[in-house]
């Protein structure tokens, strides 16, 4: 009998002790996720200056306007899905206010330079697309782990908690134009 309860013991630790690497392991990979995200979106932001200062030759007040914004943006901390939605909604206002500025000025929007920045841009918009995919994919495996019996116990005596998932707004998607379809007109 002693054995038994020994054993079981035994059992119960060694699941604890798993249960805990397991959930501190998927809390880190939640928080590198939003590292990524974080580092993609201040590549748009860099991206997005180039393309304000070559827009600021055809358009200069609009463009000082905007070079301004960016300035005070880059750089925010991202550390909350939050803070990542806030970024999104900033930089899609940002981009959007740029495709005006090119569709305005249509020897803008042959210049090469313009057409190559455009692209960069495209291509980090893709890579926080697929790093706020990764973040959720992540978030819910935390999430199960948290919820599920009986890591939930284990999760709720180490005091983890469910992770916020990443959203995208109706209105913005209605708003903002698709920069793919705005750049091949």
């Amino acid at each position: 009998m002693v054995t038994l309860i020994i054993i079981l013991a035994v059992v119960l630790v060694g699941y604890f002790i798993m249960t805990q690497r397991s959930l501190v392991n998927l809390d880190e990979m939640c928080k590198n996720a939003l590292s990524q995200i974080e580092v993609q979106l201040n590549s748009r932001w860099d991206a997005l200056m180039a393309l304000a200062k070559t827009a600021a030759q055809y358009a200069k007040h609009e463009s000082e306007t905007l070079i301004d914004v960016i300035r005070q943006r880059r750089g925010e901390e991202v550390n909350s899905p939050a803070a990542v939605n806030e970024q999104q909604s900033a930089l899609q206002q940002v981009m959007g206010r740029l495709i005006a500025i090119g569709e305005a000025y249509p020897e803008l929007k042959a210049a090469d330079l313009y057409k190559e920045v455009t692209e960069g841009v495209r291509k980090y918009e893709e890579n926080v697309r697929m790093s706020r995919m990764i973040y959720n994919d992540t978030a819910t495996k935390m999430n199960r782990m948290v919820r599920q019996w009986p890591s939930s116990i284990v999760a709720s005596i180490l005091h983890f908690d469910q992770k916020e998932y990443l959203k995208t707004d109706e209105e913005q998607k209605k708003s903002y134009p698709d920069l793919g379809e705005a750049l091949k007109k």
